[in-house]
């Protein structure tokens, strides 16, 4: 087993700045290649510090702020335009980055692509819900309407 400290979130393992035991593997072939984790090591201590710092600075302040948020995002759905074919079937499909962008374009906060959560691929024309991470205690379910472009 490695142990590491996380550099970015993922999804089943933790935060950043949490120390992990994961396989060797996982921690060799996926985590350290991507940059979303590094070795632990003694003197790490205050790079683990530096990390939670900055990501407490970066977090949605308050809880209170977070659900107002949460309620503002859910009021209005978002539109995306994508390339589609006859009978509404995309070229491709919807990703996270395009939900983000529509979000900010649309007059919403920026949103971290890595917040949003797609329940099944998008692949057509219609309507969908998503999920964005907010906070940790806060997620908002946004609506995307997806058009042909």
């Amino acid at each position: 087993m490695a142990k590491l400290i996380l550099t970015h979130e993922v999804t089943g393992l933790g935060e950043p700045g949490d120390v992990v035991e994961v396989k060797d593997g996982y921690a060799r072939n996926f985590l350290i290649p991507r940059s979303l984790a590094t070795p632990w090591t003694k003197g790490a201590e205050s790079d683990i510090n530096a990390i939670r710092k900055a990501r407490k600075s970066r977090e949605i302040a308050s809880l209170d702020e977070a659900k107002a948020l949460a309620a503002s995002l859910s009021a209005k759905p978002v539109v995306v335009a994508a390339n589609a074919g006859p009978g509404g079937r995309l070229f491709g499909a919807v990703t996270t980055a395009d939900i983000a962008g529509a979000v900010s374009a649309a007059g919403g906060p920026s949103v971290d692509k890595r917040k949003i959560e797609i329940g099944q691929s998008i692949k057509t024309t219609g309507d969908f819900t998503v999920s964005i991470r907010l906070h940790p205690e806060v997620s908002a379910k946004i609506g995307v309407k997806v058009v042909a472009d």
